[in-house]
């Protein structure tokens, strides 16, 4: 962990009410999502906020990492949600007035919600900022494109693969989206109420319609598929599997049996250190979490910048296919895990643009200047949208990563 860390703790009664985790910051800001779950800790923020800066550090946006956390039930009446997240914005005002944490939607939260409450409080946000309202979308983007190519280095078609996902939420609804569109056959999802299984595969159109309608008890609600308890859904007999629920679900204790030969993340942090090692021993493709969901990260940025959503996905499916391609083709050379070359590259990578952003030039000064005006609303949204496509070319041309062309190194999955 990063010894210069940031954290602010709310009190509430008797105990915390909730934390501001900053992991990093370039020049002097950070961003990450804040979250509102009955049992969030400082150690879950922590790891979860050094995630943000893996995942910008590998992107190669100017962005410092952070994450925030309430303790409430997000299920509770909204009135009740609102008062909880105003209070914790009244806590953290000073970091949310001079933008050394701007944040925005997570589990258990959404922009709208999150705008308002800073508006209330008196946190300056600005004209376009905190409009998005599709992450979970394009972190699923981004899961799907990086499964597509780590099947690729495994010699597999994605069509017929069965796949499991832990989740269905943002993220793990539109996945299992995206992997029935692609032929794939979705054998498992869970939610904190229960696992669905099933052999033959299931309806994910027919989920998607009872989870809108009932939310985590769609479990409840699909009755052609086999009730499993949710953590037995790691070790069902799939090709792949996307854990999309909380942090650590996969640990030492439970990683013996997971069956699955590829584990494509859209959580943060889905397996401890220990059950990583394990699996990796063990011949399994465990793609980095922060690679695998960075796409919520670098498509929410293009959506602010006003780009179309088809561009949006295009761009996005490419960058990540592309850098998961080269990571697991360093890791292979190199004989080190895709752990490994991921994060060094990331560190590196979001330390470069630190002393950048703490030395800008007039090329940078004048782009702040212009974004600014944009935040504000001042610049027209579809200027900067046809703009943008060529700052995130150059972008990913900047990325540390390369292509590093064909490997002819021994492929150990």
């Amino acid at each position: 962990m990063n010894d210069d860390v940031l954290i602010c703790r709310v009190e509430a009664g008797a105990g915390p009410e909730g934390w501001v985790v900053v992991d990093s910051t370039i020049a002097g800001r950070s961003t990450g999502g804040l979250r509102m779950l009955p049992d969030v800790t400082e150690a879950d923020l922590r790891l979860l906020a050094r995630a943000m800066t893996l995942k910008f550090g590998l992107l190669g946006l100017p962005q410092g990492g952070a994450k925030a956390g309430v303790r409430f039930d997000p299920e509770a009446p909204e009135p009740d949600r609102l008062a909880c997240l105003r209070r914790f914005a009244l806590a953290i005002r000073p970091l949310l007035r001079n933008r050394s944490y701007l944040p925005h939607e997570d589990m258990g939260t959404d922009n709208r919600t999150i705008r308002q409450v800073l508006l209330e409080v008196g946190a300056p946000v600005r004209h376009r900022e905190l409009r998005g309202h599709r992450s979970g979308y394009w972190t699923a983007c981004g899961v799907f494109a990086a499964a597509r190519e780590a099947c690729r280095t495994l010699g597999w078609e994605l069509r017929d693969r069965k796949v499991a996902i832990e989740g269905f939420g943002k993220v793990g609804g539109a996945l299992a989206d995206r992997f029935a569109r692609a032929g794939a056959r979705v054998i498992a999802i869970s939610t904190s109420r229960g696992a669905l299984y099933s052999e033959r595969g299931l309806d994910i159109r027919r989920l998607a319609e009872l989870a809108r309608q009932a939310g985590s008890a769609v479990v409840d609600r699909y009755p052609d598929a086999e009730r499993l308890p949710p953590e037995r859904l790691l070790e069902v007999d799939a090709d792949l599997l996307a854990p999309c629920a909380r942090h650590y679900s996969i640990h030492a204790g439970n990683a013996m049996r997971v069956r699955a030969r590829l584990i494509v993340p859209g959580a943060n942090a889905p397996l401890t250190p220990e059950a990583e090692s394990l699996l990796e021993a063990r011949g399994v493709l465990c793609v980095p979490d922060f690679l695998a969901n960075a796409g919520g990260a670098l498509g929410g940025t293009m959506e602010f910048a006003g780009m179309p959503e088809v561009r949006i996905r295009s761009m996005l499916e490419e960058t990540l296919e592309r850098l998961t391609r080269t990571v697991l083709r360093e890791a292979a050379t190199q004989g080190l895990t895709p752990r490994q070359v991921a994060e060094a590259a990331a560190l590196a990578r979001h330390a470069e643009i630190r002393r950048h952003a703490d030395r800008p030039g007039p090329g940078s000064r004048l782009l702040e200047a212009a974004l600014e005006l944009y935040r504000r609303g001042l610049i027209p949204a579809m200027l900067v949208g046809r703009l943008a496509p060529i700052y995130f070319v150059r972008l990913a041309r900047r990325q540390l990563l390369a292509p590093t062309g064909d490997s002819t190194s021994e492929n150990k999955y």
